[in-house]
């Protein structure tokens, strides 16, 4: 006969088992998040599965906002191990993850992005400035001194100098990484030049916010899903459409579609990775720390990830549209992923 002592440290043990057994009951990394790091994870895991003896990974594009969803809701075998962004994690998504017990958290930072509003090469290439952007899309706007439902309907109602063509907008879904940047860097960059605006700013941040940051809900932005191959399929069909979505995909599709002109900067990767074009925003991965050693190959994963051949100036994932970090930058990527640095709260 146990003692209760011994029976409530045999159950302690029991638990603890039972948690690392769940994690072992699969032997493959599962990878879910944004679409714009999907193509770069992908090549990561292909490259792993093939140089190694681990599995490959299975990779899922679910947007950042539903892969930090997936992420933090637990730690175990029925959970992801690691999930891509295309915007750093927010405190509301560290809370829920704390609240589901994943309290320690990797941020790998993999290189950088351009938010590319690109048109078929059929068409004339725009040549925007972020108050256009702004003034096109915004839910709405200021017309002679009022905040006003937004009236535009065509480009050059927005700017004289674009042409008399429907505005319409294929973009990602509220759940995107990419459409929280776009929002912040694209919409937000043109609405806080209006003087109006600004005073609104000092006063209440929360409606400038909401002002800068809402997208018009009437048809000139249509949401399409998280897959940017879809989007260029449609931009192809209908040469008077803009598509937002993530510089790789302009790269891919090169042959096909043109990215626009913003405030005189073309989205190359030259432009991006010296921050001369403005719509542009840093990448991220983040692992649960909990798996690592328990899902085999988590750390083996990283090294690959990290490693010169892949991150590097000439790496694969440069093939791929990925703009480098500096080599001080990935030098400090490195470092976080060897040990694991976890996120501070």
């Amino acid at each position: 006969m146990y003692n209760k002592p011994t029976l409530k440290l045999l159950a302690l043990g029991l638990i603890g088992m039972s948690m690392i057994g769940a994690a072992q009951a699969r032997d493959q990394i599962r990878i879910v998040g944004s679409s714009t790091v999907f193509p770069f994870s992908t090549a990561v895991a292909e490259e792993f599965g093939r140089s190694t003896s681990f599995k490959t990974p299975v990779v899922e594009s679910t947007g950042s906002g539903g892969g930090f969803k997936l992420f933090c809701s637990g730690v175990g075998d029925g959970y992801p191990d690691i999930t891509n962004a295309s915007r750093a994690i927010k405190s509301s998504e560290v809370e829920l993850c704390a609240k589901n017990g994943v309290n320690e958290i990797v941020e790998i930072t993999i290189g950088f992005d351009g938010i590319v509003l690109a048109n078929s090469k059929k068409a004339k290439q725009m040549d925007l400035r972020l108050k256009d952007i702004w003034l096109a899309l915004a839910k709405n706007v200021i017309v002679d001194g009022e905040f006003v439902a937004n009236p535009y309907k065509y480009w050059n109602e927005v700017n004289t100098s674009l042409p008399h063509i429907k505005i319409e907008v294929l973009g990602p879904p509220p759940t995107s990484g990419t459409r929280d940047a776009f929002a912040e860097l694209a919409l937000e960059g043109g609405c806080k030049q209006f003087p109006a605006v600004k005073a609104i700013k000092a006063q209440d941040k929360n409606k400038y916010k909401a002002l800068c940051h809402t997208i018009r809900e009437d048809g000139a932005y249509i949401e399409a899903g998280e897959n940017d191959n879809l989007i260029v399929g449609k931009l192809q069909a209908n040469p008077d459409a803009v598509g937002v979505f993530g510089y790789s995909f302009l790269e891919e599709n090169s042959d096909v579609i043109q990215g626009s002109i913003v405030e005189g900067s073309l989205p190359t990767f030259d432009n991006i990775s010296e921050k001369t074009y403005k719509v542009s925003r840093s990448l991220f991965f983040y692992v649960k720390k909990a798996h690592v050693g328990v899902v085999p190959g988590m750390q083996e994963y990283l090294n690959e990830f990290v490693s010169d051949k892949a991150m590097g100036e000439f790496g694969y994932l440069a093939g791929k549209g990925l703009i480098p970090l500096p080599e001080a930058e990935l030098d400090k990527t490195r470092n976080i992923a060897k040990n694991l640095t976890t996120l501070s709260k």
